[in-house]
């Protein structure tokens, strides 16, 4: 049973992780739901049998349940939900902006990149990024920290 719920955890992971590479807000918004649970469900799972509440009142200590994987699992719980309070904020906001929730490529980061390549061929025209560096740079860059 525990190798099938391990199965159902990474299938989550799989499909959560799947969702989030989405251009579609809601799409990501369902991939961290399905992460969190999948997390849920992996760390109860890791959490073994059940036991007794662990409270000391003599017996044996292999008797008592272990607290950290269900307090891990409420933490994980907490988190998984403010994020997704976070996301369908932002897609709220982006639906009331453009009538649309595709997340869309940053028009700022392209101008900025424009620019940096723009620049650095006119400061240095015979530049060229990909080249290798000669022996005596490579190994001094690799002598620094």
């Amino acid at each position: 049973m525990t190798i099938l719920i391990a199965a159902l955890s990474g299938l989550l992971f799989a499909c959560g992780s799947w969702l989030l590479m989405q251009r579609r807000l809601s799409r990501i918004i369902i991939g961290v739901g399905l992460l969190g649970h999948g997390a849920n469900l992996l760390l109860i799972t890791s959490g073994g049998t059940g036991g007794r509440p662990p409270i000391i009142d003599g017996s044996p200590l292999s008797d008592y349940a272990d607290p950290l994987p269900q307090a891990l699992a409420l933490t994980a719980i907490v988190i998984t939900f403010g994020i997704t309070a976070f996301l369908l904020a932002l897609g709220y906001r982006s639906w009331q902006l453009t009538g649309d929730d595709q997340v869309e490529d940053d028009v700022e980061d392209r101008m900025i990149e424009r620019w940096e390549a723009d620049h650095a061929e006119s400061e240095h025209p015979d530049f060229d990024p990909d080249a290798e560096l000669p022996s005596d740079l490579a190994s001094n860059q690799a002598d620094q920290p």
